[in-house]
């Protein structure tokens, strides 16, 4: 008796979780977990954005994001900044080491897709990525926020 080959959405599972693994050891170097990541790229595309309107756009509760930018500032990587029209609300903003985690970031990252896609030549990545989508928007995902922040 053989068995059923897995399906497409096992493979997706087990590429993903392949995927995670690697790129956190990946960036583990530079003193950063995933999640760190993408909170730094998500104030980095928008400088002196509250912490509220990174809840609203994770989908996740206020508290939870404090918690994350507590970390994130505890590790030197950025900063509150009174909001000058409003005392009682905090800008973030990316600090010199922050910012240099981000240019290191986009180095390793294209290393790990390199790495990950390296059985695919360009027009096949391309299919994938736009296939990925598809997939997530279908699901409902809010595009480039991971929901391993729920």
């Amino acid at each position: 008796m053989t068995m059923p080959r897995p399906g497409s959405a096992f493979l997706l599972a087990q590429i993903g979780a392949h995927a995670a693994a690697r790129f956190a050891d990946r960036i583990g170097e530079l003193g950063v977990v995933p999640s760190d990541v993408g909170l730094l790229r998500m104030i980095a595309t928008r400088p002196g954005r509250s912490q509220q309107s990174l809840s609203e756009e994770m989908g996740v509760v206020p508290s939870r994001v404090v918690a994350l930018i507590d970390s994130l500032e505890r590790k030197g990587l950025v900063e509150r900044r009174r909001n000058p029209s409003d005392r009682r609300h905090y800008e973030l903003h990316l600090t010199e080491a922050g910012s240099h985690v981000m240019t290191e970031m986009r180095r390793l990252g294209m290393a790990h897709e390199n790495d990950i896609c390296a059985a695919l030549d360009d027009k096949q990545r391309v299919q994938l990525k736009e296939l990925l989508e598809a997939i997530a928007a279908q699901q409902g995902l809010t595009p480039g926020v991971h929901p391993g922040y729920r």
